[in-house]
C-alpha cells in the first residue's frame, strides 16, 4: 500500500536519506515556479547536475556527478503538479540512485515566494555511501542547501556569486 504522508513523515523503508530545505526568493510565485519547472536549466544552478534531458512533459533523464563513480544516471517522472503551488517527482524503477522529491511554492507577500524542497533518496552503498558523499560534498542534503541558494541568486540578480575569478578578471590582472 502506498504511503501518502508528506516525505518528512513517511514510513516507507526506501529511499532512506531525507533532505528538506527552504529559501525565500524576492519574486512572485508564478515567476519562481515557471523558472523552477524548466528542468533543462537546472544544471546552471545545480552544482552536481551534469545534464537533464527533458523527454516529455512528465519525464526526464538525469546525469549527476557521483563520488567514486564519476556519474550516475536515472529517469524521473513528475507524479504530482499543481502549477504555481507544488511539484513532486520520483525516479523510475531501476534508477542508480532511487529518489523522490516534493517542492512547494508559497506566496510570502512583499517578501516574494517561499520555496520548500524535500528530497528523499537511497544512497548508493547505504550508510557508507552516504558518508563518502558527505566527504566529497556531494550528499543531497548539503547540495540542496547550496543549490537553492544559487537558484535564489540567479533569479534575484541574474547571476550566481562565486569566489572564482572569471576570464575578464584574469584579463584585467594581466594573467
Amino acid at each position: 500500500m502506498a504511503d501518502d504522508a508528506p516525505l518528512a513523515a513517511t514510513k516507507n523503508d526506501k529511499p532512506t536519506g531525507l533532505a528538506a530545505r527552504a529559501v525565500t526568493i524576492n519574486l512572485p510565485v508564478d515567476e519562481v515556479y515557471s523558472r523552477f519547472r524548466d528542468f533543462a536549466a537546472w544544471p546552471s544552478f545545480m552544482e552536481n547536475v551534469v545534464r537533464i534531458d527533458v523527454l516529455d512533459e512528465r519525464r526526464s533523464h538525469w546525469v549527476v556527478k557521483a563520488p567514486m563513480k564519476g556519474s550516475v544516471e536515472w529517469d524521473a517522472r513528475i507524479t504530482e503538479e499543481v502549477p504555481g503551488k507544488s511539484l513532486a517527482w520520483e525516479s523510475e524503477p531501476g534508477a542508480e540512485v532511487p529518489n523522490r522529491g516534493h517542492v512547494t511554492f508559497r506566496d510570502a507577500g512583499a517578501r516574494g515566494t517561499v520555496v520548500v524542497v524535500t528530497i528523499d533518496y537511497d544512497p548508493p552503498g547505504g550508510v557508507i555511501g552516504k558518508v563518502i558523499a558527505k566527504m566529497f560534498q556531494r550528499e543531497p542534503a548539503i547540495q540542496a542547501r547550496r543549490d537553492l541558494r544559487r537558484f535564489k541568486q540567479l533569479l534575484e540578480t541574474g547571476e550566481i556569486a562565486t569566489p572564482a575569478m572569471n576570464a575578464k578578471q584574469f584579463e584585467e590582472m594581466g594573467l
